[in-house]
């Protein structure tokens, strides 16, 4: 089989995280620039996957919240721009799962990292365009990244959970 290239249609993808709050609620956020692309046969086993997103374009619905977040107590936006992903392998375990294991480079740390891949398809749109669709799960430690700050509440629980969540809803466009 010919390996193809795919692009990530940052139009009809999203990458979000989430993450506990006061232990009791979860907050979602966003990458709201990303781009990435893929390398693949058909039936995408053993892909080379790569992504970055803008770490200023973080988005969890609260200004003041995306701004900490930019400053050096997580993210660091100024010194650290992007945040990246390789992917390492990629490999089908049916028709419909798939196990992603590549290394997440954030805040200058590179680490390795396993997600879990769920297929959804592939389709021709109206203009003719082969889409492929995936989710993509997973979790980390943020603190491994040095996305350490914290403070402790008057119950003595952490603010923010180390555990943050992975999701991605991707939509790929095969590239002629």
């Amino acid at each position: 089989m010919e390996n193809s290239t795919w692009a990530i249609d940052p139009s009809h993808s999203e990458i979000q995280f989430k993450v506990k709050h006061l232990v009791i609620t979860t907050v979602t956020g966003n990458f709201k620039e990303f781009k990435g692309s893929v390398k693949a046969n058909d039936d995408f086993d053993g892909a080379n996957i790569n992504f970055e997103a803008s770490v200023s374009s973080i988005n969890t619905n609260s200004e003041q919240r995306d701004e900490h977040l930019k400053s050096a107590d997580f993210f660091d936006a100024e010194q650290f721009p992007t945040l990246s992903f390789q992917s390492t392998t990629f490999t089908k375990k049916d028709d419909e799962t798939y196990y992603l294991v590549g290394n997440l480079t954030l805040k200058g740390v590179t680490l390795p990292i396993n997600l879990a891949v769920e297929y959804n398809g592939t389709a021709t749109d109206p203009w003719g365009n082969v889409k492929a669709g995936f989710e993509l799960t997973g979790k980390l430690n943020r603190k491994d990244y040095g996305l350490s700050w914290n403070t402790i509440t008057e119950a003595g629980g952490a603010l923010v959970s180390e555990e943050v969540k992975l999701i991605a809803n991707i939509q790929l466009v095969k590239q002629l």
